[in-house]
């Protein structure tokens, strides 16, 4: 039985460890909290240990603390990092290399530059096997992991015959839980998005991807419009949807009419957290013109790394195979019935 620790209790911290409690293989010894405050007593009413950094003991004694963060990673064998975009880097120098503890870090951080945690970031659709047995890797944000359920399984059916592909980011403004965070009444454009650079990490430096970004004032998903382009005639989208028939973690929708009907559905149908964990293709947006195929899906922002984090932690700390992964995590998060689900509730009308 191996023994885990979530250092962070926030969007991904608290999604992680709801679904490593129900892992039969795993231990999880408990949350790494930083701040004194409600969360606190949400962790420990989930029946989790909680721990706090030893310099900052007192500042909790009004809650049931556990003990110490340091006292914790004496014990276990995989640290997940959910702390804020930045700290990672931080607790993986003062933390998990002197603890030499393997340690997966979440997309605020970076895989470049003297504030790396980690040479490789993880895309399980794109290069699991390189995970295998790696004692610190980054996995990738919610916008780069779902480009690569998308971009990965276009390269393996269609190959040399892709040209380039152009992707806008439509960016949520805030998370489901955030409600402290204030929508700005304004549409806002990021310069020199991170996403295309991270999504070359494991899709290759010369791939040919380009992406803009855009931020509006929404809780609910990102959009992703994607131009894909061809070196002849490009196919029908019905040959594009069939290449993502079988695929985990994408389902191919036809009359949602936006991203807040997939999240009301998955409320309605009990889904953790109101997440599917999952790509959604909006197929009746989908269009075939000369040599370009354009595309919409959306992107369950904080939900769609969860399972990427439970594969990454399979590679890392038991050294599986991929199909013996996936067989886990399907195993722990049933993706294919709610993908079933999903798919006949927003079935195509004939």
């Amino acid at each position: 039985m191996k023994k885990v620790f979530v250092n962070g209790y926030g969007s991904i911290g608290s999604r992680i460890t709801s679904f490593l409690k129900d892992d039969p293989e795993i231990t999880v010894i408990g949350v790494g909290k930083y701040s004194p405050d409600e969360k606190v007593n949400v962790a420990i009413s989930r029946g989790l240990n909680v721990y706090v950094p030893e310099k900052k003991l007192n500042d909790f004694s009004n809650y049931k603390i556990t003990g110490s963060i340091e006292s914790a990673l004496d014990e276990c064998d995989l640290v997940f990092d959910a702390s804020p975009g930045g700290h990672g880097y931080k607790n993986k120098k003062s933390l998990y290399e002197p603890k030499n503890i393997p340690a997966i870090y979440q997309g605020g951080e970076s895989t470049t530059g003297d504030e790396s945690v980690s040479d490789l970031l993880f895309n399980s659709r794109a290069n699991y096997d390189k995970a295998i047995g790696k004692r610190h890797v980054m996995q990738g944000s919610c916008n780069v992991t779902g480009m690569g359920k998308i971009l990965q399984p276009l390269r393996d059916k269609f190959g040399d015959k892709l040209t380039r592909f152009d992707v806008t980011l439509i960016r949520r403004w805030a998370d489901i839980e955030q409600t402290e965070k204030t929508l700005s009444d304004t549409i806002e454009m990021t310069e020199s998005p991170h996403h295309g650079d991270d999504v070359k990490m494991y899709f290759g430096k010369d791939a040919p991807l380009y992406v803009r970004a855009i931020k509006v004032p929404t809780r609910q998903m990102h959009l992703h419009i994607i131009d894909i382009r061809f070196k002849d005639t490009s196919p029908k989208p019905s040959e594009i949807h069939e290449i993502f028939t079988n695929e985990f973690g994408v389902a191919t929708l036809w009359t949602a009419k936006g991203t807040k009907d997939v999240r009301d559905y998955a409320q309605k149908m009990g889904f953790n957290f109101k997440d599917t964990n999952m790509i959604h293709i909006h197929a009746n947006m989908t269009t075939s013109i000369g040599d370009t195929v354009q595309m919409m899906y959306s992107d369950d922002q904080t939900g769609i790394v969860i399972p990427e984090n439970h594969m990454l932690m399979q590679a890392m700390l038991f050294e599986k195979s991929y199909v013996d992964a996936f067989t886990h995590t399907e195993s722990i998060f049933h993706m294919n019935e709610k993908k079933q689900k999903l798919e006949e509730h927003f079935t195509k009308k004939y």
